[in-house]
């Protein structure tokens, strides 16, 4: 058996995704063949031939919008609690799914990748979205790249990046260099059914059709073609493919879930806003380990808390205007979302589960997503995009040979995970990469080398278009262009309340979580913070030093701001 065959077996970093279910091969007129890009330096000649003999496969778990307070009703997640690595402070670079995307592809800030938001706004702008990705040089930086061309076999599964979408009638994407299978799902596998996915055959994409079944089909029909069944059906071929196999291979797996549908009305009659497979709607316990009826308003902390002390002021302290100004969810409106997200997620833990029991014993696993969600929080709506905890904190669990069981205390970004997986694959990190690996805190528990992390917001309205705006009213775009850093215990956030071209207004809001679990009032004018504020307004002022692009390499001394 392969197990036995290779001892080293391989490292599975899971990245879920939601999927659907039948489907039908296009004809030759939806073939695309593959574009000519750059390529990024061979990097297998940097490795002993004997070290890459025994390198392990990887496979990397992402799910949509996950949010802290759904960790308690997944099984496979206190599963690897249990047994793995857990970091507590782990946060993405920015709450928006292309742009967090594009900084997990790239180990690089967003200022680095160009995409500051989700969308191009249909063209009009190089701001965000699958055209600014590929017009800034990333799909040849990413780190699959290199590991194709270190001798593994790469496959991605699942949600790709927002504007990397076909639909009929149009011309097919191009094929994205660094990757040996191609399984994205496009974006109307948002809405749960009715989608199509692409295959790469001879170098060139394919696409293939995921038809929803009728409305009268039953429950059972309807989930063999739901999002999350169809992209976890596909990860799992490839991984039984890749167990088979000799070369060493990586895995990304993205879903959907638990990420909100997009269009004004359900793919079916009745479908929720966050739309969970029909087997998982009903029931005490359809909400995963914890019963739905307990899912509460006290699961969402900042809920009903008072927003008129959260003002941004300017550095003498004194109040500027309001950004936080949209209507607050209702509490009924909140839990009833909660426990529908809690609903969708189940397929991605069904999937974690199984993932886990197909690999052997000496693979790593971990868990991650690429952003949280915020549902009526310090007086706010539905949606992300702000430096608050419940939108840019993600879970981050590992499993695996020599990974010692219990919390780290490393502050750690979704930007380290590049270089996590190239030192993994036995390569060097790229030098344009600001994040750094978390390999050698897998055996080290009490590890600790960074203490913080930065996050950068680009306001929406810079582009508009985004999907993510979708039954969120105008929240997302009242968000400000911000900058922010985040330590264990405190979050300093300088927001650009002008957003005129060339003009800014900087306002800032601090918070300390020692406390309060959540951001109660903003202290940033308070005598007792001023030491504790003082301290990251300096990381902030040195992080505004640190402006390469593209594939300039990092200072030593912007990769040190972060300890």
């Amino acid at each position: 058996m392969r197990h036995l065959k290779r001892a080293l077996a391989g490292v599975c970093l899971l990245g879920l995704v939601a999927c659907g279910g039948t489907s039908r091969t296009t004809t030759d007129e939806d073939v695309r063949p593959p574009r000519e890009t750059g390529r990024a330096a061979p990097v297998a000649d940097l490795q002993p031939a004997a070290s890459r003999a025994a390198r392990p496969n990887m496979v990397v778990v992402v799910l949509d919008d996950f949010s802290m307070d759904l960790v308690q009703t997944m099984r496979s997640v206190q599963k690897m609690r249990k047994a793995g690595a857990s970091y507590p402070h782990s946060f993405v670079t920015d709450s928006l799914c292309c742009v967090s995307r594009s900084s997990f592809f790239t180990g690089q800030y967003p200022h680095q990748t160009g995409v500051r938001t989700n969308t191009s706004n249909n063209g009009t702008s190089m701001l965000g979205g699958w055209p600014a990705y590929d017009t800034h040089g990333n799909p040849e930086r990413a780190f699959n790249v290199r590991l194709q061309e270190a001798g593994y076999t790469t496959g991605f599964v699942g949600k790709f990046l927002n504007e990397y979408e076909w639909t009929p009638g149009r011309a097919l994407p191009p094929v994205v260099p660094g990757w040996s299978t191609f399984n994205t799902v496009f974006g109307s596998a948002y809405d749960g059914w009715d989608f199509a996915s692409t295959s790469v055959a001879d170098g060139r994409l394919q696409v293939r059709q995921h038809p929803a079944p009728p409305a009268s089909a039953s429950n059972a029909e309807k989930d063999r073609a739901y999002a999350g069944t169809v992209i976890g059906d596909l990860a799992m071929d490839f991984l039984a493919k890749g167990e088979a196999g000799d070369a060493p291979y990586f895995l990304e797996v993205a879903v959907y879930a638990p990420h909100n549908r997009t269009q004004p009305e359900g793919h079916y009659p009745g479908d929720p806003l966050f739309p969970p497979a029909f087997g998982d709607r009903t029931g005490k316990r359809s909400c995963g380990r914890v019963a739905c009826g307990k899912l509460t308003v006290a699961d969402l902390p900042g809920y009903g808390d008072a927003r008129g002390d959260n003002v941004p002021r300017n550095a003498k302290g004194k109040k500027l205007r309001a950004w936080n100004t949209t209507g607050t969810l209702r509490a009924a409106v909140a839990v009833r979302d909660l426990r529908d997200r809690a609903r969708m997620a189940q397929s991605a833990d069904r999937l974690v589960s199984r993932i886990l029991r197909s690999v052997g014993p000496d693979t790593y696993v971990v868990l991650t997503s690429d952003n949280g969600f915020h549902l009526g929080q310090n007086g706010m709506g539905r949606g992300k995009g702000t430096p608050y905890d419940t939108d840019v904190r993600v879970p981050l669990l590992v499993t695996g040979p020599g990974v010692v069981p219990g919390k780290r205390q490393e502050v750690t970004s979704n930007i380290d995970l590049a270089p996590t997986f190239e030192e993994l694959a036995g390569l060097p990190p790229a030098p344009y990469r600001s994040g750094v690996s978390l390999a050698p805190t897998f055996a080290q528990p009490a590890l600790v080398r960074r203490s913080y992390a930065f996050l950068e917001h680009t306001q929406q309205t810079l582009t508009g278009g985004d999907p993510d705006a979708a039954f969120t009213g105008s929240e997302l775009d009242r968000i400000p262009s911000f900058t922010a850093v985040r330590s264990r215990t405190a979050l300093l956030a300088r927001f650009d309340l002008d957003p005129r071209p060339g003009r800014k207004k900087w306002g800032y809001e601090y918070y300390n979580y020692k406390l309060n679990r959540f951001e109660k009032k903003n202290n940033v004018a308070n005598p007792k913070r001023r030491e504790e504020v003082a301290l990251l307004m300096a990381k902030l002022a040195a992080f505004d030093g640190c402006r390469e692009k593209a594939d300039q390499p990092v200072s030593e001394a912007c990769r040190l701001l972060t300890q």
